[in-house]
């Protein structure tokens, strides 16, 4: 089967028989990109971070591709943290792609000696573009040569849509456990180039566990420990459960993942990272093993993160960074 017509047959099977609707790129290494997953992880690193994401979806078909980069830290003066987000997913090798740019506060109230509260707000601007030449058409199918006849499909009025785009989060967490969630899109913005098509409202829910390993002092530095984690999201008629337990021994960290989507089990995702003690930087790499009814033949998903903090001022108020995975 050639290229374009694996295409199709992927966008068949994914949009279930079905129209299309508009969704949000998503990343198996949510917490390496942590502003995107919650607003209120702003500056929960308490040093300036820089964060950047690369996901490629079914390789073999070279359609999806998502890129993300953030960067984020805590202003004293603010009480709170402060984030910029950039980030462009293309679809169809770009056809059709989505540019989002946005700016983070995330208010850190101590509510009690061992409890820390986060309230995020975002706000940004999306643009979509429709590349038209590059789209094929049923019409355009010749029995015996392909894709050689001109299409009847008319271009729309504009090629290009932007809005802006709002979202909140609230997380909660102690040196043990976190806690959070985050509401994308609160205007449901509409994308449509057509006819009026609303961006759905997107809500994730996070949460998880600290699990120390060997003495305590480990524990206080976070070198050895399992964290169980769950992910959910939901977007209009669509949802998706992502259960993790990651790891972390010195400067090595891993993890396992099962993901299972709306209608069917998605994808077995397998974590590595690697982070010097002594550094600030670290880089992490997951592969999604599909098994939904695509099997693994378009290549699963690969996706790679690298993630620099910068040297940390010392700070008047103690302040306490949010145990978490790395990716």
């Amino acid at each position: 089967m050639n290229k374009k017509l694996l295409t199709l047959t992927a966008i068949c099977v994914l949009g279930l028989g079905t129209l299309l609707k508009a969704q949000d790129a998503h990343f198996s290494q949510f917490y390496a990109n942590p502003i995107y997953l919650n607003p209120a992880f702003a500056g929960t690193s308490k040093c300036p971070r820089v964060s950047l994401n690369y996901r490629n979806q079914y390789p073999v078909l070279s359609i999806y591709q998502t890129y993300s980069a953030s960067y984020d830290q805590y202003v004293e003066g603010l009480n709170g943290g402060l984030a910029i987000m950039l980030m462009q997913d293309e679809a169809g090798d770009g056809a059709y792609s989505t540019t989002d740019a946005a700016v983070a506060y995330s208010y850190h109230l101590k509510a009690s000696r061992n409890f820390t509260i986060l309230a995020g707000f975002q706000a940004g601007y999306r643009q979509i573009n429709l590349n038209w030449n590059s789209f094929t058409f049923p019409d355009q199918i010749d029995p015996f040569f392909g894709f050689v006849r001109e299409s009847s499909e008319v271009p729309p009025g504009n090629n290009s849509v932007g809005t802006v785009d709002l979202s909140a989060g609230l997380i909660g967490y102690t040196e043990k456990f976190y806690i959070g969630v985050a509401a994308s899109h609160l205007t449901s913005p509409d994308v449509g180039f057509f006819i009026q098509d609303k961006l759905p409202v997107k809500l994730a829910a996070h949460a998880g566990f600290v699990i120390p390993l060997g003495r305590k002092r480990l524990y206080t530095d976070l070198q050895n420990y399992l964290l169980p984690n769950v992910v959910y999201q939901n977007q209009g008629p669509y949802n998706q459960l992502t259960s993790n337990i990651s790891f972390a021994r010195g400067d090595i960290s891993g993890g396992l993942g099962y993901r299972v989507s709306s209608f069917n089990p998605d994808a077995l995702v397998i974590l590595l990272g690697y982070a010097p003690l002594e550094g600030q930087w670290g880089v992490g790499y997951s592969y999604d093993f599909t098994v939904s009814g695509l099997n693994n033949d378009l290549g699963g998903a690969h996706e790679i993160s690298l993630n620099y903090r910068f040297p940390c001022r010392t700070f008047r108020k103690k302040t306490k960074a949010i145990n978490c995975p790395k990716f």
